[in-house]
């Protein structure tokens, strides 16, 4: 608990005593209410100035004005009768802020999920100089910077390791549990925190563009981007209120006048009031307008914890109805570590082709740009290098020594009026044309992921009709990772153009309601993760254009946390609809129960506070996603 919630408990405590106490003094008349109206304004008197802030502010419908007018109503109701009982209007605000401290403190237990990535932000980055480390802002750490990070530390920004190996914790951004080695050559994100050994690191972003702030940023800007259920219950709450206090004046007011006027009788103001106030305490929207929110907030920090960053509660929302997942392939389904396996055709020896093939990709962070220059073996020197265009969906083209060279897929070699001999293998076939004239092959593989396959059939058990890959590999590759992996349907050899016309092929033929989920991780896939209802990208080694296109962020890289993000989702709905329905239910029972006067102001207690303090344990059920 923090200090306002622990002053609240006090509050809760010292006005239960009092009431307890009073009950049991034989005190009467103006001592009996001074003292009654003291513990009234123990427990109250907070509402009391929210109300009255309200009105000044010209907002007067909300639940704190419902519970002043309520608890006011029931005092001068005591007074005129001479009853002396003034427990009902205490126990109503009692109960209410009973309820009030329950709702912030189940917020507060949920926030903890998503304010411990708040944890990951680092303070400093270490800075050698003149043999000593000094601490600066990691604002201040310029790209290429040698920085230093100790034991127990957290990495402040992202890098490349040039010395040392070590151990680190990755949990905070994707929810494993088991630690990550590191040495000398490997990528390391910021965030997590190291470990065992010392390492030294050189930046590859600045601060504002690295992991860890992007994820910061992704998750304090969820909370705005709020679902259909979240914009009806704040529209019905803004009608509803309303509407609630003009029924309570009309039910206070128009049966005693009509009994007055029309029949004759006594109009019993006393009662109609009573009843008037026990329909405004049961009308109170608070279990509605806290837990619908809760369940969302709930649901991403459930989420959030297992290394799905879902940016909103509208996609949370959308993810629920997924019926139909297209994937990427390269980096999605398959790691993404390409290796040279064999070259044919070549026209010079394999090392001196090689050498062309890896100094023409030296400017790309492809996956398989980088296998060419790591069978390269050597330091690449950029400065033999000039003239380098990257034509989309085709390959390289660049100037090595002053020679042209050319280095892509059979499209290029066409488009260079070259023919391209075709491979027997199974692989990505990169060509090479050199000097204008075609020089030979290079086979590289990929290899798949291990729980890719496993993560279609949880996909599949989920209820997904149909799961189809999209990539820009040759036919052949792409069917015998298809088959491998038992994808409904796949589409080889596009250009990222064509993977957007092949999703909006997908989008027309689907029912409104079902949606398209599209799972990718290079910058090619940026614009297909926008086009579909709802984008997933790769966290760990995605692009960062992937990334703040996409609507989820799988920290990662497993497939395996789509199928648990889809069931995360609909877990979170699920509970959402649930308390929906039982708030409704119960207030509109209970309400018609007040209005003929079956319903005493106790029961107007549970309605209201009772409800309420129900739909948040329901709400809560949506932080377990543990075995989910």
């Amino acid at each position: 608990m923090n200090k306002k919630q622990k002053k609240m408990l006090a509050r809760i405590v010292l006005a239960a005593v009092l009431v307890v106490i009073l009950g049991l003094l034989p005190i009467r008349g103006l001592p009996r209410l001074a003292l009654y109206l003291f513990t009234y304004l123990v427990i109250g008197a907070d509402i009391l100035k929210k109300a009255f802030r309200g009105i000044l502010n010209r907002q007067v419908f909300d639940e704190n004005f419902l519970m002043a007018v309520a608890t006011i109503g029931a005092f001068a109701l005591a007074i005129a009768s001479r009853s002396g009982d003034y427990t009902e209007a205490i126990a109503v605000m009692l109960f209410y802020q009973v309820g009030e401290l329950f709702q912030s403190y189940a917020v507060g237990k949920s926030r903890k999920n998503i304010s411990a990535l708040m944890d990951i932000r680092p303070d400093y980055a270490n800075i050698e100089r003149d043999g000593t480390l000094e601490q600066v802002d990691p604002d201040e750490v310029a790209v290429g910077s040698i920085i230093v990070v100790q034991p127990g530390e957290k990495i402040p920004l992202d890098g490349q390791v040039i010395e040392g190996s070590s151990t680190l914790n990755t949990s905070a951004l994707t929810g494993e549990s088991l630690p990550r080695e590191v040495q000398a050559g490997e990528a390391v994100i910021s965030g997590c925190i190291n470990m065992t050994g010392v390492l030294k690191l050189r930046t590859t972003k600045e601060f504002g563009e690295s992991t860890v702030s992007k994820i910061l940023d992704l998750v304090e800007n969820a909370s705005s981007r709020k679902s259909k259920s979240e914009d009806f219950i704040s529209k019905f709450a803004r009608i509803y209120t309303p509407a609630v206090c003009y029924a309570a004046l009309a039910l206070a007011v128009l049966p005693p006048l009509s009994q007055m006027l029309f029949l004759g009788a006594d109009p019993a103001w006393g009662t109609w009031l009573y009843r008037a106030l026990t329909f405004l305490v049961i009308s109170c929207p608070c279990a509605l307008v806290i837990s619908i929110p809760l369940s969302f907030f709930a649901g991403l920090g459930g989420a959030s914890r297992e290394g799905i960053l879902i940016k909103g509660s509208n996609y949370l929302e959308t993810l629920a109805q997924t019926r139909y997942v297209v994937f990427d392939k390269t980096g999605t389904l398959t790691r993404g570590v390409f290796e040279v396996n064999d070259i044919h055709h070549n026209q010079m020896s394999q090392e001196q082709l090689l050498e062309y093939a890896a100094l023409a990709e030296s400017a790309s962070s492809h996956p398989i740009s980088k296998s060419l220059q790591r069978a390269y073996g050597r330091e690449i020197d950029r400065s033999r290098v000039t003239n380098i265009q990257e034509i989309s969906g085709h390959g390289i083209t660049a100037q090595v020594d002053g020679i042209s060279v050319a280095a892509g897929n059979d499209k290029l070699m066409r488009r260079l009026g070259l023919e391209p001999i075709p491979c027997h293998s199974v692989g990505t076939i990169i060509h090479i044309a050199v000097d204008g004239a075609y020089a030979g092959h290079i086979v590289i593989s990929d290899v798949v992921k291990e729980h890719s396959k496993e993560a279609i059939q949880k996909l599949k058990a989920t209820g997904v009709k149909q799961t189809v890959m999209l990539t820009g590999d040759a036919c052949s590759v792409a069917e015998a990772v298809a088959a491998q992996l038992d994808v409904d349907q796949v589409y080889s050899e596009l250009l990222p153009a064509d993977k957007v016309s092949k999703v909006e092929e997908l989008l027309a033929h689907k029912v409104q309601k079902e949606k398209l989920a599209f799972v990718g991780d290079g910058i090619n896939d940026a614009p297909v993760l926008s086009r579909a209802d709802i984008g997933i990208a790769m966290g760990a080694m995605g692009s960062d254009a992937a990334i703040e296109a996409a609507d989820v962020v799988l920290m990662d890289d497993d497939p395996m946390k789509i199928a648990k993000a889809i069931r995360i989702s609909r877990k979170c709905i699920r509970i959402v609809y649930q308390n929906i329905a039982f708030a409704l239910f119960v207030k509109f029972a209970c309400m018609a129960l007040g209005a003929v006067g079956i319903a005493n102001m106790w029961l107007a207690v549970f309605a209201d506070v009772g409800v309420a303090v129900i739909a948040i344990l329901n709400a809560m059920r949506a932080m377990g996603v543990k075995n989910l």
